[in-house]
């Protein structure tokens, strides 16, 4: 579903965030991808669909290429696409299903957007995705006026309204407690078993990774190091993949960074 064919990411100054990158993704797959901050998780990420510009190689998503691609077809392929960030990337002012509808916006031209005309179709998919997520409760509720948690559901069911075939998700629970952590991965691994959405997230947790994965890339300086299932992904590979023994607290201080 996803292939990257030896992409390389070079920035200004010279610094390679991603070197001769080679992965195959299938369809339904639930991938952590884990490593040190700076090795390249984000710029991996970002690259996939296209915030980032690669210097080399190919990125092909349903085997059309997103590298290539311009105008109109660059748009269709982003609409399969979602995208979550570590800060939510919310509009805190309006309420909940407001955002929600945004996903939708790649559906419709801007002035009905921007009006926000948006046909019935598009106002059940929205309380649909907010129902799947626990939260259609909140659905005119302010986002600003919900906790870390609940905004990051929110974003959760935006991308399910937005109809993606491909979740990424980059350090989705970085900042929130564990309780919420646990329920904000148990969403995102029920929507990648039940709806079979590939789920690609960046993590900095170790456990998480291998409650949650089915598969594990490791980055290091923008190269892939390690590349299994979670059966393999063993104390041993972890501490190849960080440069050295790594234990529980540094995981939860490179986190916090």
């Amino acid at each position: 579903m996803i292939e990257l064919r030896n992409v390389t990411k070079t920035y200004p100054n010279g610094t390679k965030g991603l070197s001769q990158i080679n992965l195959t993704i299938e369809k339904g797959e639930f991938i952590a991808i884990v490593g040190l901050s700076g090795a390249g998780k984000s710029t991996l990420l970002r690259s996939i669909n296209r915030l980032h510009d690669i210097t080399e190689g190919e990125i092909l998503i349903d085997g059309k290429s997103i590298t290539k691609a311009k105008g109109k077809e660059l748009r269709m392929i982003r609409r399969n696409i979602g995208m979550i960030f570590q800060s939510f990337n919310l509009v805190k002012r309006t309420t909940v299903l407001r955002n929600v509808l945004a996903g939708r916006v790649g559906y419709h031209s801007v002035p009905r957007t921007l009006l926000g005309m948006f046909p019935k179709e598009d106002m059940e998919l929205a309380f649909q995705a907010l129902d799947r997520v626990n939260i259609v409760q909140k659905a005119y509720s302010r986002a600003d006026e919900l906790s870390g948690g609940q905004q990051q559901r929110v974003a959760i069911a935006r991308v399910l309204a937005q109809e993606a075939k491909v979740i990424l998700a980059d350090e989705p629970v970085a900042s929130l407690d564990p309780l919420t952590t646990k329920q904000v991965m148990d969403d995102l691994k029920r929507i990648n078993t039940e709806l079979e959405i590939t789920t690609i997230v960046n993590l900095h947790f170790i456990d998480l990774a291998r409650q949650y994965a089915t598969r594990i890339i490791g980055l290091q300086a923008g190269e892939v190091v390690f590349d299994g299932p979670v059966s393999e992904a063993t104390d041993e590979r972890f501490a190849e993949i960080y440069g050295r023994p790594i234990q529980q607290d540094e995981l939860l201080e490179e986190a916090a960074v």
